[in-house]
This record gives structure tokens, C-alpha cells and sequence, in this order.
């Protein structure tokens, strides 16, 4: 697959011992790590999209710690050598991952798992309640070249 300019991955490791397990997703020491501004939690319902979204400033990085979810990405971006490519990523408890999404590329993510899916996002800029740093598409929009619908086969 070839990853959207700006996209960045971090495969996870999770370090398992008899008193439970241990995962770092994110450090400052990592050579993507852009910053801080916040980090939330969110979660997502079984077959829920969340979708679609951009930030002008703002990288998220994230991270499904809980449930699978099936990310999606756009570039729409007039400037970019990767406009118009689409990228997946099925990440979660059985796919740790950690997903760095840049300014201007449109995300969103379907919950997967038969269980409600807890998203963890590290994010380069605090939330503004006054100016949110958020601009929204429908999450079925026909001019993003990704259907939600579950591939049978």
C-alpha cells in the first residue's frame, strides 16, 4: 500500500507478564513524535462509522487500545503527490498500532469488533472549544473513494 505523504505508522508492542500487559504507543524520544497538545479518549460502538474529518493544524496520532476498528484516510490535498489515494488500516487489540495522520488529510474509522471500540488520540494542539481546528464530510460522501460496508468473501 502506498501511504498517503505525511502518514506515518508505529507497529506497537505489547509487553505481557503474569500481572497483565504494558504497551507504550506514543514517546518524545520517537522519530515521529510532532508535538503535544492533548490526549483524549473516545469510543466507538460496534459497526458505528465516525467519519469524515480534517485538521488545518493539528497531527493526530492514533491508537485503538480496545475493540478493532477499520481507519480510513483520504488525501484531498491540491498540492499533494498522493491526492486522491485512500489508505485502511485494521488496528486494535489484535493489530497495535499506531497511526500519525497529518494536517488536511481527511480520517475516520468504523468500529469492527463485536465490542465497543476505545480509540486513544495524542494529538499536536490542544482543543480549541471557541475555534475547533475540525472540518467535517459526510461519512458516506460519494467523492471519498472508500465504502464502509463490510467486504465478504
Amino acid at each position: 500500500m502506498q501511504l498517503i505523504s505525511g502518514v506515518h505508522t508505529k507497529q506497537l508492542k505489547v509487553i505481557p507478564d503474569e500481572r497483565g500487559r504494558l504497551m507504550e504507543i506514543l514517546r518524545r524520544d520517537d522519530e515521529i513524535f510532532d508535538g503535544f497538545g492533548q490526549v483524549y479518549m473516545t469510543t466507538t460502538l460496534p459497526g458505528v462509522v465516525k467519519a469524515w474529518h480534517l485538521h488545518k493544524k493539528q497531527t493526530d496520532n492514533v491508537c485503538c487500545v480496545f475493540g478493532m476498528i477499520r481507519l480510513g484516510l483520504f488525501d484531498d490535498r491540491e498540492d499533494s503527490p498522493t491526492r486522491g489515494v485512500v489508505n485502511e488500516f485494521f488496528m486494535g487489540m489484535h493489530r497495535p498500532l499506531l497511526v500519525q495522520i497529518p494536517p488536511l488529510v481527511y480520517h475516520g474509522w468504523k468500529c469492527v469488533s463485536l465490542e465497543e471500540a476505545l480509540i486513544v488520540n495524542t494529538v499536536t494542539e490542544p482543543y480549541d472549544y471557541k475555534d475547533p481546528d475540525e472540518f467535517r464530510r459526510d461519512a458516506h460522501d460519494p467523492a471519498i473513494p472508500l465504502d464502509w460496508a463490510r467486504k465478504d468473501g
